[in-house]
């Protein structure tokens, strides 16, 4: 088993990301669903670190977002907030685990972009170090509303 994991770690992983809408009970079943917004496919290197994954969805989506993950096979009541590189390895470990204990290829793992509840949270000292120190080409602010 662990060389079927570490097979995986030169491949891309790929993230299907839905933002700009809001998580809503069915009215049939109240069962939670993602209305409305935009749904996109990522795909990134797994050598990819948290910072570097939340300036490219920064970009992806066009301002500052927090990333939440559904489980494999979960419902939307119970997102795992990323924040970390060991946030972002474990939820990576636990679609591998999912697709080996299914015996298919790794599922895109699904992720809710949502603006930061707070931005006076954020230090812009921080932001800017953050973004500027960035590995990747493209730069980005948060948006106001």
């Amino acid at each position: 088993m662990v060389s079927e994991t570490q097979s995986n770690t030169s491949e891309a992983i790929k993230f299907l990301c839905s933002y700009g809408g809001i998580i809503h009970p069915r009215s049939t079943d109240g069962k939670l669903r993602y209305v409305g917004g935009i749904t996109r496919v990522l795909s990134v290197d797994r050598s990819i670190s948290f910072t570097e994954l939340i300036v490219k969805l920064d970009e992806f989506c066009g301002y500052s977002v927090t990333l939440r993950c559904q489980l494999p096979n979960g419902d939307l009541d119970t997102l795992i907030s990323i924040k970390s590189d060991e946030d972002l390895t474990n939820i990576i470990a636990v679609y591998d685990e999912a697709a080996l204990m299914s015996k298919s290829a790794p599922s895109k793992i699904r992720a809710i972009l949502s603006p930061p509840k707070s931005l006076n949270q954020i230090s812009p000292n921080t932001s800017t170090v953050n973004l500027s120190s960035s590995k990747s080409s493209g730069s980005c602010s948060p948006v106001s509303t």
